[in-house]
């Protein structure tokens, strides 16, 4: 009988969760959707690629809305080393044609 009690109290519970979850996103106040389902995510910020230079040395290319920053990440911190419009790097001469090199 104490068994029936709790698993009652846990269905119970989670019942509650369940429908605030509901209210909330009813009224709007948070958005919550399970992946691949509704709009793509459209990111401002995006970790392209990483350079391991050293266990303590690395270089980042972060893509911050249409810009791309060049980021040295090392033990005193990290440095802005450059930032150039994103286009660079997305034109159709490909990567070996110098364009979009930093």
């Amino acid at each position: 009988m104490e068994t029936y009690a709790q698993l009652m109290a846990g269905v119970f519970v989670i019942g509650l969760l369940a429908g605030a979850l509901w209210l909330l996103k009813r009224g709007s106040a948070i958005r919550f959707r399970l992946p691949g389902q509704g709009q793509p995510d459209e990111r401002i910020l995006e970790s392209r690629e990483r350079l391991p230079l050293s266990p303590q040395h690395s270089l980042h290319l972060v893509r911050v809305g249409e810009r791309a920053v060049l980021v040295a990440v090392h033990s005193g911190g990290c440095s802005l080393i450059e930032s150039r419009p994103w286009a660079e790097f997305t034109s159709s001469d490909g990567p070996g044609s110098g364009n979009g090199r930093l």
